[in-house]
C-alpha cells in the first residue's frame, strides 16, 4: 500500500512540474524584446505598393523565433490618420493576436473592438515578412500604434498543406 501512495504522488508531482515547465516555455521562454533603435516601422504604399518606413517613438516589442506570429508591439506616431489613409493601404481583415499578459502594453481584445468601431485604423505594414505572414499595423488618431503578425490569405491554405493558389508568391523552398 505505501508503494502506491509513492507511485501516485510521484505522478502528481511529475505532471505538476510538467504542467509548470510547458506554462512557461509558452508563455515566457521564447520570446526577446525589440530593442527600439532595432526596430522598424513600415506601411506599405497605395503608390508602390512596397513598405517604406514611417515616424515612430517610444518603441516596445517583443519576438520570438519559435514561430513567426509571435511579434507584436507598441509605439507611438505623430502621423495623422487622414494623412496615413492617404498614403497607405487599409487592412480591413486585420485581427490582432493575443499578447503574453506580460507585455502590458498591448491589448488585443481593445484593439479588436477599436477597429470594428471605427476608433483605430489598421494598416498593411509588410506582406509576406515571412511567407503566408503579413505584418499589420493599427493606428489611433492621438499616435497610438500597435502591430502584430497576423496570417494571410496564402498562408492559410499553403499552412494547410495545401498547394499555393497562382495568386500567391512561390513558396519558398524551406516550406515544401
Amino acid at each position: 500500500m505505501p508503494w502506491n501512495r509513492i507511485a501516485i504522488v510521484g505522478i502528481v508531482v511529475s505532471a505538476l512540474i510538467a504542467g509548470i515547465a510547458l506554462y512557461y516555455l509558452q508563455v515566457y521562454a521564447y520570446y526577446t524584446p525589440v530593442a527600439g533603435d532595432n526596430a522598424r516601422v513600415e506601411l506599405t504604399s497605395v503608390v508602390t505598393n512596397e513598405p517604406e518606413p514611417i515616424i515612430f517613438d517610444s518603441f516596445d516589442g517583443i519576438d520570438s523565433d519559435s514561430s513567426p506570429i509571435r511579434y507584436r508591439a507598441c509605439f507611438t506616431t505623430v502621423l495623422s490618420q487622414a494623412m496615413l489613409t492617404e498614403t497607405y493601404v487599409i487592412k480591413d481583415d486585420a485581427e490582432p493576436r493575443v499578447a503574453p499578459s506580460w507585455f502590458e502594453c498591448f491589448d488585443a481584445e481593445q484593439i479588436g473592438a477599436d477597429l470594428e468601431h471605427g476608433d483605430a485604423i489598421a494598416f498593411l505594414g509588410t506582406e509576406n515578412i515571412h511567407y503566408g505572414i503579413d505584418r499589420i499595423v493599427a493606428v489611433y488618431p492621438d499616435g497610438r500604434a500597435y502591430a502584430w503578425h497576423q496570417i494571410n490569405a496564402c498562408g492559410e491554405v499553403v499552412f494547410d498543406g495545401n498547394p499555393a493558389p497562382d495568386t500567391c508568391p512561390p513558396v519558398p523552398e524551406s516550406q515544401n
